[in-house]
């Protein structure tokens, strides 16, 4: 395993509890008068930032924004570009799964050994690689 790799795990690993913690609690302000079904995600950028994130719904559902892109944009929005970990959680028994307009908003920002928490509201969760949640992501190198 690479210096580098065996950084950006322990890194991931310090935040881990924290970014459990954010997620959580970011869910509470979910905006979900339709579904019903609330999300928090909370994000560790490369400058050891975290940022979280809703799910927004909208009576025009097109227009619902996801809870792990309210967090990725807050955090663009404010200067940082590389996302090392996230964890997403949500309010049912079920461990969240991103939709795919998320895998691809992540897949911009994420690397494939970045690290992807999915939970649920009994504190279950499991751990992947970005590569594995998205292993044929669409890239800037796709477009050459």
């Amino acid at each position: 395993m690479s210096e580098k790799r065996k950084r950006r795990l322990s890194l991931v690993e310090i935040n881990e509890q924290q970014l459990f913690d954010v997620a959580n609690h970011a869910m509470k302000n979910a905006y979900a008068p339709y579904s019903h079904y609330q999300v928090g995600a909370a994000i560790l950028c490369d400058d050891q930032k975290v940022y979280s994130g809703v799910n927004v719904e909208n009576a025009s559902f097109g227009l619902t924004n996801c809870a792990e892109r309210t967090a990725i944009f807050k955090a663009v929005s404010e200067g940082a570009k590389s996302v090392k970990a996230i964890v997403i959680t949500n309010s049912t028994k079920e461990l969240s799964k991103p939709c795919g307009a998320c895998r691809q908003v992540m897949s911009e920002f994420m690397g494939p050994e970045d690290i992807v928490f999915l939970a649920n509201n009994q504190n279950d969760y499991q751990k992947y690689t970005f590569k594995e949640i998205l292993p044929l992501a669409f890239s800037d190198e796709d477009m050459n």
